[in-house]
């Protein structure tokens, strides 16, 4: 690599990460102001422990991302299967190009579309419509993943599995389901850090009882910064990193991709 990339990519990786580094030390900033570095203290972390609103964010957002990586994960495999078992069929094109929509959608555009179909069923914004958004948000990035692994799988298994009498429900769920296992993991897990660190869709589908911790987060920063915001960001950074390295962990295993 000459100098010049290393210069480019060094000044590339200091504009993503620096920033956030920043944002981790001063996390432990005993000082109540974020720009005056008072000493090291985890004082801020205890202050959120003791935050009810930001506790109340956080459990629902948990709850929204589990419900809807789960959904995400059911109906993104089940859209894998029927474009890469279903052969051709009427409407396969524009089947695949809803599928993988939301991958290339604007957020605000998935969000405003989200919230006239709500609106137009009657439901009321909610837990309900933030799982479903969410939901829908990961279907895509699913069934990237489940389908990349299974047009890399040996069909020869399943041939010889039916040709000894399986039906093919037993032989989805005894040779193809564990096969992929790793991937379903790892989308779920994608699926799941997609929706816990949603802002914009989520600013438009959620209601009453239904405010996730990135809206929360937004909306006291918009009164001003704090090193407590800072220690909850540092917390959902860390939550995020994690997810993401075991999802990569489990996608770039032997026989995943």
């Amino acid at each position: 690599m000459r100098a010049l990339d290393r210069i480019a990519l060094s000044l590339g990786l200091g504009f993503l990460y620096v920033p956030i580094l920043i944002l981790v030390i001063y996390s432990f900033n005993a000082s109540a102001l974020v720009t005056v570095w008072g000493g090291f203290s985890t004082r801020w972390y205890g202050v959120l422990v003791a935050d009810v609103p930001l506790r109340e964010a956080a459990g629902v957002s948990l709850m929204v991302a589990l419900a809807s990586a789960a959904l995400a994960t059911v109906f993104g495999t089940l859209a894998a299967l029927a474009l890469d078992r279903g052969g051709r069929f009427a409407g396969r094109r524009l089947f695949t190009g809803l599928i993988y929509a939301p991958l290339v959608m604007p957020e605000v555009i998935t969000g405003l579309s989200l919230l006239l179909l709500f609106v137009g069923f009657g439901l009321d914004r909610g837990l309900l419509t933030l799982v479903v958004a969410h939901a829908t948000l990961g279907l895509g990035f699913v069934a990237v993943i489940v389908g990349a692994r299974l047009r890399g799988l040996d069909r020869s298994l399943e041939e010889a599995a039916a040709d000894l009498g399986a039906h093919p429900a037993r032989v989805f769920s005894t040779v193809t389901l564990p096969l992929i296992a790793p991937s379903l993991a790892a989308a779920f897990l994608l699926a799941f850090t997609l929706s816990l660190d949603d802002l914009v869709i989520a600013s438009f589908v959620s209601g009453p009882g239904a405010t996730t911790l990135p809206m929360r987060l937004y909306s006291q920063v918009r009164l001003g910064v704090n090193p407590e915001i800072n220690a909850a960001s540092t917390l959902l950074v860390g939550a995020v990193t994690a997810i993401v390295l075991t999802a990569s962990w489990l996608t770039g295993r032997r026989g995943v991709a």
